[in-house]
């Protein structure tokens, strides 16, 4: 009996230590995640190249190539880059240059030219029309410098000089007097053709400097094998800024050649109204008989 009592008491005492042991026993803490669940951030793809866009590009890429144009030592002003334009271009630029400078120089030339004659023009208009003879249109001009003093003078000489009849003298007067007015309009005229050919010229000019300054650009492209901004832009400017130069020449030359076209119309209707005065004096003097026979010139020496 007491050999069976004791493995039996010996498994109960096993069974309530095994209970206990479940029942009491701390709750276990969540286990570190092994290392080879732990997922690790996957590494960013390389993304493939987009090919360039300019006008689709974001301000930041535009910044960026600025950067890249600055850090590469390219100064975009004009004078540097008519500094680092080719020798032909150069020439190019230098010309339509000095073709500017001869338009302005030429409007204030003529500006002051024209404003002198047509102001002294005028007041011996004036004085013309309060004269009754050719006399007394010669006394009130003097020695004035307007081609209405040429003009009065021309008709008094000619009716001193002239022989035969009234007619012929108006004739001859009046011969005298177109060719005056037409030797007047040539001086006014000077400089105009001058800015004619620069108006006309220049942007063909400019554009000859431009297309020649592109096709070195392409050709160092070539030579670098590469197409980036930094690279391409700077020739490229240089050879636009023939191009702008030939402009900046051109206009102000065909405004300032139409200025002068009107005004030189508008003096030469003054001219031709001064010639008119002197032949209608020289018609009153005819008229009144004033003309006679005039002394007999000496005959040549036989």
């Amino acid at each position: 009996m007491t050999r069976l009592r004791r493995p039996f008491l010996a498994a109960l005492v096993l069974l309530l230590a095994a209970l206990a042991a479940r029942t009491g026993a701390p709750r276990a803490e969540p286990a570190e995640p092994r290392p080879t669940e732990v997922t690790a951030p996957a590494p960013p793809q390389a993304r493939s190249p987009e090919p360039a866009d300019p006008a689709a590009a974001p301000p930041s890429a535009v910044q960026a190539a600025t950067r890249a144009i600055s850090a590469g030592g390219h100064d975009l002003s004009p004078w540097t880059m008519f500094l680092n334009a080719d020798l032909l271009v150069k020439a190019v630029m230098t010309g339509l240059a000095l073709a500017s400078v001869l338009t302005w120089t030429i409007l204030l030339a003529k500006s002051i030219e024209l404003g002198l004659a047509r102001r002294a023009l005028g007041r011996a208009l004036a004085r013309l029309g309060g004269a009754a003879t050719l006399a007394e249109a010669g006394q009130a001009l003097g020695r004035g410098r307007s081609v209405a003093d040429r003009l009065v003078a021309a008709a008094t000489d000619e009716m001193r000089i002239s022989e035969g009849t009234p007619e012929g003298v108006k004739e001859r007067a009046a011969s005298r007097c177109a060719e005056l007015v037409k030797a007047e309009g040539r001086v006014v005229r000077r400089g105009m053709g001058a800015l004619a050919t620069i108006g006309a010229i220049s942007p063909f000019v400019g554009l000859f400097g431009t297309v020649w300054g592109i096709m070195n650009s392409f050709i160092g492209i070539s030579k670098a094998q590469t197409t980036n901004l930094a690279v391409v832009a700077p020739g490229i400017a240089e050879a636009l800024l023939a191009t702008a130069i030939g402009l900046a020449a051109a206009i102000p030359a065909v405004i300032v050649y139409n200025h002068f076209a009107r005004a030189t119309r508008a003096y030469g209707d003054l001219v031709q109204r001064a010639a008119g005065a002197a032949l209608r004096l020289l018609s009153r003097d005819l008229d009144r008989g004033a003309y006679r026979r005039p002394v007999s010139l000496p005959r040549a020496a036989e």
